[in-house]
């Protein structure tokens, strides 16, 4: 079940608040939260119902095992934890990838969310151990781990900030301006999914499905279907961030903020402080430093940095495709450290283009169907395979530098008027992301127009759009 479907929309979501603070009315916080475990469970089950018996079993192995470690904290007993979550994960999510490396066939069904609740547990069992967390009982751990709001794509957030809230008898307690607040951030994580990066999208996924047929890319097509990725992905994410941030307002629960306008990042470190925040938080607290961090000098610290990132990629799906983005964004990371030892300083302006230039540029293997799709996307923006422009647009001294086509086959929907219309889109796009306050640091008046807007807009792609997108963070 989708957040921007129609059936969660008109039907859950209202079905789930009214029956939740009924069930505050009668039983109290307690029986909220019960009712905010089942309803979660059945909005998991929506997907594959015989699947909930894992994520069942997964929360009551880990849970017993905090317990243990909150009265005796025991780094055997973490250790075990953590590795036997690592083997869920690694089983579900890298078997059939493993399998393939030697030549066998294995076909294991993926869990939705396992990436995410995974690394929720591994972060109990850690704050258990270092009794940093309060012992809040099964039902409000369960109800944490399966929480639906961030179940499926995040925020990752720690037991420590959440658990305390879940059994706050104010849980319970409809709140108006929580409620509003909310539903303000979910609309406007709606429009951004619907409106944007679905619209994004039909620019994208023709030069990326055209790459992976080994269909050759002239220089529009590639960097057309680059950009409008980045900006897709972009608003794909940063809408499922508000919309999930919204739902949790709604329930009188606050999720730190996940995403802060990654794009107008001066340097790569910055760009993941503000790009997926909980995660980039998850892997230095917990695979980074434990790594050793920069503790061990300046070649053991660009090491681990590396390893952090190459995993980070690997995490993000079983493909070498992930795992070279994972690893140019380390080798980015380890260039900048490089440099600032360096100490020779850029320009402002020059320092936010190259960062985005990387950022862009890695979105390729990211989005790329295999190695070939890569090549050919790589061809593709250096030109390699020629500079085509519909003949509409090309005047006789263009002519003498470009090839005159009828239709760029792999921009959009291949009409003569596709070119003019993704420009557009681009520039509408890149001017949001670069000059607009994202939604947290909007004023009181940008965001009631924000609201208004998204709210028309998002409705009409609600009814007319053929069929709900799934979040792109949803595939892993």
């Amino acid at each position: 079940m989708l957040f921007s479907s129609q059936i969660f929309i008109l039907g859950f979501l209202p079905t789930f608040l009214a029956g939740f603070f009924l069930l505050g009315r009668l039983g109290g916080a307690r029986a909220a939260l019960g009712g905010l475990l089942a309803g979660s469970l059945v909005f998991y089950a929506w997907w594959n119902p015989p699947l909930v018996v894992l994520l069942l079993a997964s929360i009551a192995v880990n849970y017993g095992l905090g317990q243990e470690l909150l009265r005796r904290p025991s780094r055997v007993v973490l250790g075990l934890g953590v590795a036997g979550n690592l083997l869920l994960l690694g089983w579900f999510k890298y078997a059939g990838f493993l399998a393939g490396m030697v030549g066998a066939r294995l076909d294991v069904v993926l869990p939705l969310a396992v990436s995410f609740f995974t690394f929720q547990q591994i972060m109990f069992l850690a704050e258990s151990a270092a009794r940093t967390r309060p012992d809040a009982g099964f039902l409000a751990y369960a109800g944490f781990v399966a929480f639906f709001p961030h179940l499926i794509a995040g925020p990752i957030v720690r037991p420590g900030e959440v658990l305390p809230q879940l059994t706050s008898p104010a849980l319970a307690r409809p709140d108006v301006d929580a409620i509003a607040e909310g539903l303000a951030r979910f609309l406007v994580g709606l429009a951004k999914k619907l409106v944007l990066a679905d619209s994004f999208a039909a620019f994208a996924d023709p030069g990326f499905d055209a790459a992976a047929r080994g269909a050759s890319l002239s220089l529009l097509e590639a960097w057309v279907a680059v950009l409008a990725f980045a900006l897709q992905i972009y608003f794909d994410f940063s809408g499922y961030s508000d919309m999930a941030i919204g739902l949790a307002r709604m329930l009188n629960v606050r999720f730190p903020e996940n995403f802060d306008s990654p794009y107008r990042a001066r340097d790569i470190a910055d760009f993941w402080r503000r790009w997926h925040i909980s995660l980039g938080t998850f892997l230095r607290d917990y695979l980074y430093i434990p790594l050793g961090g920069n503790r061990a000098g300046t070649t053991r610290g660009a090491a681990n940095l590396m390893v952090t990132m190459l995993l980070g990629g690997l995490w993000h799906g079983a493909a070498w495709t992930f795992v070279l983005w994972g690893g140019m964004h380390g080798a980015f990371l380890v260039a900048q450290r490089v440099w600032v030892r360096v100490g020779w300083p850029l320009p402002s302006p020059v320092a936010w283009g190259l960062t985005l230039l990387a950022v862009v540029l890695a979105w390729v293997p990211f989005r790329a169907d295999g190695w070939a799709a890569c090549a050919v996307m790589a061809r593709g923006l250096g030109g390699l395979d020629g500079v085509a422009v519909p003949a509409a647009f090309v005047g006789p001294w263009l002519a003498r530098f470009v090839t005159p086509v009828a239709v760029l086959p792999h921009l959009g929907d291949a009409r003569t008027t596709a070119l003019p219309e993704a420009l557009a889109l681009l520039a509408l796009g890149w001017l949001i992301v670069l000059a607009v306050p994202n939604t947290a640091r909007m004023g009181e008046r940008a965001r009631l127009g924000t609201v208004a807007a998204g709210f028309a807009l998002a409705v009409q792609a609600l009814f007319l759009a053929p069929h709900a997108a799934p979040f792109l963070y949803f595939q892993f």
